[in-house]
C-alpha cells in the first residue's frame, strides 16, 4: 500500500504501522511502527544494510510497501536529499540552476521563476555560504560545496518535512558544522528534520531522538535511552544475521 496522505493525529507527521519493505523475496524493513512527531529532529542510524535508506524512499513513495501503511500529515510533501554519490556531477549545469530545480514543486514547467522564486534562490545560496558560486559548472564544486548546494536546493522545497540520507558523509569537520546549524535551524523553524547517520557522537550531540534500524527497530525514543552498548550490539548481530 502505497504512503497515505491523512489528518488523523495531527500531532505526527509521519506514522508508521506494521511497516515492511522491500523487493521480491527480500525484505529491508520489517513490522516498523512508530511517529515522528511534528518538529522533532529525528536521527536514524543503524549498520550498513540495516534498512535506513529504503525507509526513507518508502516514505517517499518511491518503494512499495510489501504491508502495512505510511500516513503521512501536513501541507506538503516531504523534501528528500539523497547520498551525494547518487547525481551524476558531470552533467552540464550550473550551481545555480541546480539549486534552482529545488522550486520545481512549487514553480512547475510554466509559471516561470519569477522576483520572489529568484530572492528565494540567492537566499538559499547565501545560507550555505556560496554566494559567488552561482555561475560555476556543478562539475567543478568540491564535495563540501557540492553538498552545500545540495542543501541550498533542499532549502528550496519549502516543506514541512526534512529527510536527508548521510549528508555529512564526505564532507569536513567545518562544513558538517556549518550544515548541522541549518538543520538545527530548521527543526527550530518547526520543520520536522529525519537524518541518516553514522557519527554517532553528532547523533548523541544535536539529536534528541533516534530511531536505530537493523532490519526492524532496534530502539526508538530518546537518544541517550537508545544507543546503548547493548542495543548498538544486538543491531550490529541482527544485520549480521545471527538473530534472524
Amino acid at each position: 500500500m502505497a504512503a497515505n496522505p491523512r489528518q488523523e493525529a495531527p500531532h505526527a507527521a509521519i506514522e508508521l504501522e506494521e511497516l515492511s519493505l522491500g523487493w521480491r523475496d527480500k525484505v529491508a524493513v520489517r513490522d516498523l511502527g512508530g511517529t515522528f512527531p511534528r518538529g522533532s529532529l529525528t536521527a536514524l542510524v543503524g549498520p550498513n544494510g540495516a534498512g535506513k535508506s529504503t525507509l526513507l524512499r518508502g516514505i517517499m513513495g518511491w518503494v512499495t510497501p510489501l504491508s502495512g501503511r505510511i500516513c503521512l500529515t501536513g501541507d506538503s510533501a516531504p523534501a528528500f536529499m539523497p547520498q551525494q554519490g547518487d547525481f551524476d556531477r558531470t552533467f552540464p549545469i550550473s550551481t545555480h540552476d541546480f539549486v534552482a530545480m529545488g522550486a520545481w514543486r512549487r514553480v512547475g514547467p510554466w509559471k516561470g521563476f519569477g522576483r520572489s522564486e529568484r530572492d528565494r534562490l540567492e537566499h538559499a545560496l547565501q545560507a550555505v555560504g556560496l554566494s559567488d558560486f552561482g555561475r560555476r559548472p556543478l562539475a567543478t564544486l568540491s564535495g563540501g560545496q557540492l553538498q552545500r548546494a545540495l542543501f541550498a536546493r533542499l532549502m528550496l522545497h519549502d516543506a514541512d518535512t526534512y529527510m536527508l540520507d548521510e549528508p555529512f558523509s564526505a564532507v569536513d569537520r567545518a562544513t558538517t558544522e556549518d550544515l548541522m546549524k541549518l538543520l538545527l535551524d530548521w527543526n527550530h523553524a518547526g520543520k520536522t528534520v529525519i537524518v541518516v547517520l553514522h557519527d554517532l557522537d553528532l547523533v548523541r550531540r544535536h539529536f534528541p531522538q533516534t530511531l536505530l534500524l537493523a532490519g526492524q527497530c532496534v530502539g526508538w525514543g530518546d537518544t541517550g535511552e537508545i544507543l546503548t552498548p547493548e542495543n548498538l550490539h544486538l543491531a550490529r548481530h541482527l544485520c549480521a544475521g545471527d538473530y534472524l
